[in-house]
C-alpha cells in the first residue's frame, strides 16, 4: 500500500509541476509576444510621427513658396499697370504728333 500511496503522490506531484512548467512557458510568450508587438507599435508610431513632420516641413515649404508667388503676382502687376499707363500716354503723343492723320 505505501507503494501506491508513493506513486500516487509523485504522479500528483509530476502533474502540477508540469502544469506549473507550462503556465510559466505560455506566461514567458505571451510577454515576450507583448513586448515584440509593442517595440512594433513603437517603432511604426515614431515613423509616422517623423512622416508627419516631413509632410508638416513640405506644406511649409509650399506655404512659404506661394507667399513668394504672390508678392511676385503682386509686383508684376504693378509693372504691367505702369506699362499701361506709359502706352496709353505714348498712344496720346503720337496721335497728336500725327495730328489725326489716318493711314
Amino acid at each position: 500500500m505505501e507503494w501506491a500511496v508513493f506513486i500516487s503522490v509523485l504522479s500528483a506531484i509530476s502533474v502540477i509541476s508540469g502544469l506549473v512548467i507550462t503556465w510559466q512557458k505560455m506566461f514567458r510568450k505571451f510577454r515576450i509576444q507583448v513586448e515584440t508587438e509593442s517595440s512594433e507599435k513603437a517603432r511604426a508610431e515614431e515613423n509616422l510621427q517623423a512622416n508627419l513632420n516631413y509632410i508638416r516641413m513640405g506644406i511649409d515649404e509650399v506655404r512659404l513658396e506661394q507667399k513668394d508667388q504672390g508678392r511676385r503676382f503682386d509686383s508684376l502687376s504693378e509693372r504691367v499697370t505702369r506699362v499701361e499707363e506709359s502706352a496709353k500716354q505714348a498712344h496720346k503723343r503720337i496721335d497728336r504728333l500725327d495730328g489725326g492723320r489716318t493711314v
